[in-house]
């Protein structure tokens, strides 16, 4: 999700350490401790303004939340809606997800979500998609075995790359929706993105895939 420079922005997310952690690094290995409970961590990739990380922490208070974007302004906005919620079970960091080895220990995250990536449509620009061997690789390190990504895109072209690629890296897909909102799915909560392309008539792709 690419927004204008947003005025302010660092200080907002500086004056808010309650709610955003600057300094990721130091709590790897010891989330659970940051959140001061023993529940399951689940981590956003991308998680644009906020209305997805914000609405499953208050749908799952039993499960500690962190949302993840490397866009300033874009997680200055989600600050506003996690502190509008004013919920205890998430968490917001501001790095690269190509770099998540340096802030979660093996193992450490329960369950990874992405949401609308950027597809980076052209050919050589592939490296760059979120659904990546690379990327997988950084996944399968963070999470446990058998851990497991669902991923949400309106973008057929990205969700056809996407199940090849987990396919590819020995991924078990597990669930696949073709149009998730004609599905009896239930408990679906939306991103900023599935509400503005669903009122259009869009159709949402969803898979949940595993680690063997």
């Amino acid at each position: 999700m690419r927004v204008r420079k947003r005025k302010g922005a660092e200080e907002h997310l500086e004056n808010n350490p309650q709610y955003v952690i600057l300094n990721p690094e130091e709590a790897k290995g010891r989330w659970r401790e940051v959140f001061g409970n023993d529940n399951p961590v689940h981590i956003e990739v991308g998680s644009g303004k906020g209305a997805f990380i914000t609405g499953m922490a208050a749908q799952n208070p039993q499960i500690n939340y962190i949302g993840i974007d490397i866009q300033r302004s874009v997680l200055s906005y989600a600050l506003d809606k996690v502190l509008a919620s004013n919920l205890p079970n998430i968490k917001l960091l501001l790095v690269d997800g190509s770099s998540l080895t340096n802030y979660f220990a093996d193992g450490e995250v329960d369950l990874m979500y992405l949401n609308f990536s950027d597809p980076w449509p052209k050919t050589r620009h592939e490296k760059r998609r979120l659904t990546y061997g690379s990327f997988l690789a950084t996944y399968e390190q963070i999470l446990p075995a058998e851990g497991e990504i669902h991923f949400k895109t309106d973008n057929r072209g990205l969700f056809e790359y996407s199940l090849a690629s987990f396919s590819q890296y020995g991924m078990i897909l597990k669930k696949v929706w073709l149009d998730l909102h004609a599905s009896d799915y239930e408990g679906n909560v939306m991103t900023e993105y599935e509400q503005k392309f669903s009122r259009k008539g869009q159709v949402i792709y969803r898979v949940e895939a595993q680690f063997k």
